[in-house]
Protein backbone atom coordinates (compact mmCIF):
# COMPACT_ATOMS: atom_id res chain seq x y z
CA UNK A 1 0.00 0.00 0.00
CA UNK A 2 1.33 3.51 -1.22
CA UNK A 3 1.31 6.38 1.09
CA UNK A 4 -1.61 7.43 -0.67
CA UNK A 5 -3.62 4.53 -0.28
CA UNK A 6 -2.91 4.62 3.38
CA UNK A 7 -4.58 8.00 3.57
CA UNK A 8 -7.38 7.48 2.01
CA UNK A 9 -8.07 3.89 3.90
CA UNK A 10 -7.35 6.03 7.22
CA UNK A 11 -10.31 8.51 6.00
CA UNK A 12 -12.21 5.91 5.39
CA UNK A 13 -12.11 3.90 8.32
CA UNK A 14 -11.78 4.51 12.11
CA UNK A 15 -8.85 6.72 12.08
CA UNK A 16 -11.33 8.94 9.70
CA UNK A 17 -11.28 11.72 13.00
CA UNK A 18 -7.44 11.75 14.05
CA UNK A 19 -6.38 11.56 10.07
CA UNK A 20 -8.63 14.89 9.66
CA UNK A 21 -7.08 16.57 12.55
CA UNK A 22 -3.58 15.52 11.76
CA UNK A 23 -3.91 16.70 7.96
CA UNK A 24 -5.80 20.13 8.66
CA UNK A 25 -2.92 20.97 12.00
CA UNK A 26 -0.56 21.81 9.86
CA UNK A 27 -2.00 23.87 7.14
CA UNK A 28 -4.61 25.96 9.13
CA UNK A 29 -1.55 26.77 12.22
CA UNK A 30 1.08 27.41 9.40
CA UNK A 31 -2.03 29.07 7.17
CA UNK A 32 -2.18 31.90 10.53
CA UNK A 33 1.59 31.87 10.89
CA UNK A 34 2.46 33.00 7.50
CA UNK A 35 -0.62 34.97 6.16
CA UNK A 36 -2.35 36.15 9.08
CA UNK A 37 0.75 37.28 10.86
CA UNK A 38 1.13 40.63 12.62
CA UNK A 39 3.44 41.75 9.84
CA UNK A 40 1.08 40.04 7.04
CA UNK A 41 -1.02 42.68 8.48
CA UNK A 42 0.63 45.89 8.93
CA UNK A 43 1.64 45.28 5.24
CA UNK A 44 -1.42 45.24 4.04
CA UNK A 45 -3.40 47.84 6.34
CA UNK A 46 -6.51 49.25 4.68
CA UNK A 47 -7.45 51.46 7.48
CA UNK A 48 -6.15 55.58 6.96
CA UNK A 49 -4.56 57.22 10.35
CA UNK A 50 -3.95 53.62 12.05
CA UNK A 51 -0.64 52.49 13.42
CA UNK A 52 -0.17 49.97 10.99
CA UNK A 53 1.06 47.30 13.57
CA UNK A 54 -1.63 48.00 15.79
CA UNK A 55 -4.15 46.81 12.82
CA UNK A 56 -1.52 43.98 12.38
CA UNK A 57 -2.26 42.58 15.67
CA UNK A 58 -5.78 42.97 16.18
CA UNK A 59 -6.21 41.14 13.02
CA UNK A 60 -4.00 38.60 13.65
CA UNK A 61 -5.40 38.20 17.08
CA UNK A 62 -8.99 38.19 15.51
CA UNK A 63 -7.54 35.96 12.51
CA UNK A 64 -6.32 33.27 15.47
CA UNK A 65 -10.25 32.66 16.43
CA UNK A 66 -11.49 32.16 13.16
CA UNK A 67 -9.21 29.82 11.79
CA UNK A 68 -8.65 28.10 15.25
CA UNK A 69 -11.87 28.12 16.59
CA UNK A 70 -14.79 29.10 14.45
CA UNK A 71 -13.25 26.53 11.29
CA UNK A 72 -12.30 23.79 13.55
CA UNK A 73 -15.90 23.96 15.66
CA UNK A 74 -17.10 23.60 12.11
CA UNK A 75 -15.59 20.54 11.61
CA UNK A 76 -16.14 19.49 14.53
CA UNK A 77 -20.36 20.01 13.86
CA UNK A 78 -20.70 19.27 10.11
CA UNK A 79 -17.85 16.66 9.52
CA UNK A 80 -17.43 14.54 12.62
CA UNK A 81 -21.41 15.40 13.52
CA UNK A 82 -20.09 15.77 17.59
CA UNK A 83 -21.16 17.70 20.36
CA UNK A 84 -18.54 20.93 21.16
CA UNK A 85 -19.11 19.91 24.72
CA UNK A 86 -17.11 16.94 23.87
CA UNK A 87 -14.42 19.20 23.33
CA UNK A 88 -14.32 21.12 26.20
CA UNK A 89 -16.47 23.76 25.20
CA UNK A 90 -18.72 24.39 28.85
CA UNK A 91 -17.90 24.23 32.47
CA UNK A 92 -17.18 20.14 32.66
CA UNK A 93 -16.69 18.79 35.99
CA UNK A 94 -17.80 21.86 37.68
CA UNK A 95 -15.87 21.00 40.55
CA UNK A 96 -12.56 20.60 38.86
CA UNK A 97 -12.96 23.64 36.55
CA UNK A 98 -13.66 26.37 39.43
CA UNK A 99 -11.02 25.10 41.90
CA UNK A 100 -8.50 24.57 39.54
CA UNK A 101 -9.43 28.14 38.28
CA UNK A 102 -9.38 29.57 41.98
CA UNK A 103 -5.91 27.92 42.70
CA UNK A 104 -3.43 28.65 39.56
CA UNK A 105 -5.12 31.92 38.32
CA UNK A 106 -3.41 34.15 40.85
CA UNK A 107 -0.05 31.83 40.28
CA UNK A 108 -0.23 32.83 36.76
CA UNK A 109 -1.22 36.85 37.88
CA UNK A 110 2.40 36.38 39.87
CA UNK A 111 4.27 34.79 37.13
CA UNK A 112 2.97 37.71 34.73
CA UNK A 113 4.32 40.87 37.51
CA UNK A 114 8.16 38.81 37.24
CA UNK A 115 7.56 38.46 33.73
CA UNK A 116 7.23 42.02 33.17
CA UNK A 117 10.47 43.13 33.82
CA UNK A 118 12.39 40.69 31.39
CA UNK A 119 13.93 42.83 28.92
CA UNK A 120 12.93 39.65 26.53
CA UNK A 121 9.37 40.36 26.79
CA UNK A 122 9.33 43.98 27.09
CA UNK A 123 10.49 43.91 23.24
CA UNK A 124 7.80 41.77 22.65
CA UNK A 125 5.04 42.58 24.62
CA UNK A 126 2.34 43.98 24.14
CA UNK A 127 1.96 42.81 20.77
CA UNK A 128 -0.45 45.94 19.96
CA UNK A 129 1.66 48.59 20.21
CA UNK A 130 -1.40 50.87 20.58
CA UNK A 131 -2.48 48.99 23.59
CA UNK A 132 -1.30 51.49 26.64
CA UNK A 133 -1.89 54.54 24.90
CA UNK A 134 -5.03 55.14 27.02
CA UNK A 135 -7.46 52.90 28.77
CA UNK A 136 -9.73 52.73 25.44
CA UNK A 137 -7.38 51.14 23.53
CA UNK A 138 -6.82 48.99 26.53
CA UNK A 139 -9.93 47.60 25.89
CA UNK A 140 -10.47 47.29 22.58
CA UNK A 141 -6.95 45.31 23.11
CA UNK A 142 -8.08 43.32 25.75
CA UNK A 143 -11.61 42.22 23.63
CA UNK A 144 -9.02 41.20 20.35
CA UNK A 145 -6.92 39.60 22.44
CA UNK A 146 -9.83 37.35 24.16
CA UNK A 147 -11.06 36.43 20.59
CA UNK A 148 -7.52 35.34 20.51
CA UNK A 149 -6.92 33.00 23.57
CA UNK A 150 -10.58 31.29 22.56
CA UNK A 151 -9.01 30.63 19.18
CA UNK A 152 -6.17 29.20 20.77
CA UNK A 153 -7.02 26.73 23.49
CA UNK A 154 -10.00 25.61 21.69
CA UNK A 155 -7.39 24.28 19.08
CA UNK A 156 -4.66 22.64 21.01
CA UNK A 157 -6.88 21.98 24.32
CA UNK A 158 -10.06 21.41 22.48
CA UNK A 159 -9.76 20.08 18.52
CA UNK A 160 -6.66 18.14 18.81
CA UNK A 161 -6.63 16.94 22.75
CA UNK A 162 -10.44 15.82 22.54
CA UNK A 163 -10.14 14.95 19.06
CA UNK A 164 -6.94 12.59 19.20
CA UNK A 165 -8.07 11.44 23.08
CA UNK A 166 -9.94 8.13 21.53
CA UNK A 167 -7.21 6.60 18.84
CA UNK A 168 -3.98 7.07 20.96
CA UNK A 169 -5.08 7.79 24.51
CA UNK A 170 -5.06 10.95 27.07
CA UNK A 171 -1.55 11.00 27.16
CA UNK A 172 0.10 10.88 23.78
CA UNK A 173 -3.23 13.11 22.77
CA UNK A 174 -1.47 16.06 25.59
CA UNK A 175 1.83 15.78 24.14
CA UNK A 176 0.61 16.01 20.50
CA UNK A 177 -1.08 18.85 21.16
CA UNK A 178 2.26 20.58 23.49
CA UNK A 179 4.48 19.38 20.45
CA UNK A 180 2.17 21.62 18.02
CA UNK A 181 1.73 24.67 20.39
CA UNK A 182 5.23 24.79 21.08
CA UNK A 183 6.80 24.60 17.71
CA UNK A 184 4.35 27.61 17.08
CA UNK A 185 6.02 29.53 19.84
CA UNK A 186 9.20 29.36 17.68
CA UNK A 187 10.74 33.17 17.31
CA UNK A 188 9.06 33.87 21.05
CA UNK A 189 11.33 34.59 23.66
CA UNK A 190 13.12 31.47 24.59
CA UNK A 191 11.08 31.43 28.26
CA UNK A 192 8.26 32.05 26.38
CA UNK A 193 8.36 29.19 24.22
CA UNK A 194 9.67 26.74 26.95
CA UNK A 195 6.92 28.08 29.51
CA UNK A 196 4.21 26.97 26.32
CA UNK A 197 5.65 23.14 27.37
CA UNK A 198 4.56 23.29 30.99
CA UNK A 199 1.66 25.51 30.11
CA UNK A 200 0.62 22.99 27.64
CA UNK A 201 0.76 20.20 29.63
CA UNK A 202 -0.95 21.89 32.43
CA UNK A 203 -4.00 23.13 30.88
CA UNK A 204 -4.01 19.50 28.89
CA UNK A 205 -4.14 17.80 32.10
CA UNK A 206 -6.82 20.09 33.55
CA UNK A 207 -9.19 19.75 30.03
CA UNK A 208 -9.15 16.35 30.49
CA UNK A 209 -9.29 16.26 34.29
CA UNK A 210 -12.40 19.03 34.05
CA UNK A 211 -13.41 17.95 30.82
CA UNK A 212 -13.24 21.73 30.24
CA UNK A 213 -11.11 23.99 28.34
CA UNK A 214 -12.97 27.13 30.78
CA UNK A 215 -10.24 27.15 33.79
CA UNK A 216 -7.04 26.97 31.34
CA UNK A 217 -8.08 29.18 28.86
CA UNK A 218 -8.74 31.48 32.10
CA UNK A 219 -5.54 31.05 33.47
CA UNK A 220 -3.84 31.77 29.76
CA UNK A 221 -5.64 34.95 29.76
CA UNK A 222 -5.14 35.93 32.72
CA UNK A 223 -1.19 35.62 31.93
CA UNK A 224 -1.18 37.36 28.62
CA UNK A 225 -3.50 40.21 29.57
CA UNK A 226 -2.02 40.98 33.38
CA UNK A 227 1.61 40.97 31.62
CA UNK A 228 0.68 43.86 28.94
CA UNK A 229 -1.47 45.59 31.73
CA UNK A 230 1.65 45.54 34.21
CA UNK A 231 3.92 46.66 31.05
CA UNK A 232 2.20 49.46 29.86
CA UNK A 233 0.37 50.66 33.42
CA UNK A 234 3.02 49.14 35.73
Amino acid sequence: MNPLQGVIAALSGRQFKPTVILLVSPVILLCWKYFASVEFFAGHSLVDGVDPRAFGAICHFISCFVLMAVLPALIVKWVFHDRLSDYGVGLGVRKWTVRSFAVLAPLFLLVSYLASSDPAMLAKFPIDPSAGQSPRMFAIHTASYFLFYIGWEFYFRGFMLFGLRETYGGVHAVLIQVLASALLHIGSPASETFGAILGGLLWGWLALQSRSLASGFGQHFILGIALDAFICFG
